[in-house]
């Protein structure tokens, strides 16, 4: 591949990627919460789920989720059911996100480090807007007179680098300010606007259509 094509989708994709979506407010959740070192795992589960959505565009997958109406709508449905389901557990939460007993750490609270990976792989291999992009992307970039396994590898390993730094860089960005954040009265806030964003993130993917030639 041209040194100035990996360069120009390294950059789109970084836009891409540092937009706010489910996986970001996972990982400021799960930062604030149990704090940062728990949000490896889902942004290890939010990258292997980029990686099979990018896979599955390469074999072709991406393109008939695109191009089948029922098949694109299963997809999105599962999607924002998902998201659904993770901001009404936040809203119906009674514990205060940000209170650890005092002989505890957020990590003693933490769920299993499967359930973090699982919840964020979900989370990204059920959002109809990853397969788009990877499917829209993609052929843009690729040289069909060269292997594909080679640029496949080189675009896919760049997102899901760019996800993982940003992801991080949330998380940390997120316990830094935990200090601030940790009055009881915002905290109760806090489970609201978390489990109201997802919410949120859900209507948003419901209203997404696929695109028609």
């Amino acid at each position: 591949m041209e040194a100035h094509l990996v360069l120009t989708y390294t950059l789109v994709a970084a836009v891409s990627v540092a937009s706010p979506g489910p996986a970001t407010l996972m990982a400021l959740n799960n930062s604030l919460t149990y704090g940062a070192k728990s949000t490896l795992w889902s942004s290890l589960g939010n990258i292997s789920g980029l990686f099979c959505m990018s896979a599955a565009a390469m074999l072709g997958l991406g393109a008939l989720i695109a191009s089948s109406e029922w098949i694109f709508n299963a997809v999105k449905f599962v999607g924002a059911g998902y998201l659904f389901y993770l901001g009404a557990k936040q809203l119906l939460k009674k514990s205060q996100v940000l209170a650890v007993p005092a002989n505890a750490t957020a990590n003693d609270n933490a769920p299993s480090r499967l359930k973090l990976f699982k919840s964020a792989f979900l989370t990204a291999a059920t959002n109809p807007k990853a397969t788009i992009f990877f499917t829209a992307l993609f052929p843009q970039f690729i040289d069909q007179g060269s292997a594909l396994l080679p640029q496949f590898l080189i675009l896919t390993l760049i997102f899901m680098a760019l996800s993982l730094g940003s992801l991080s860089l949330y998380a940390l960005l997120a316990s830094r300010a935990k200090g601030a954040l940790s009055r009881p009265a915002f905290s109760k806030w806090l489970n609201r606007i978390v489990g109201s964003t997802f919410i949120f993130f859900g209507t948003a993917i419901l209203t997404m259509r696929r695109q028609t030639a």
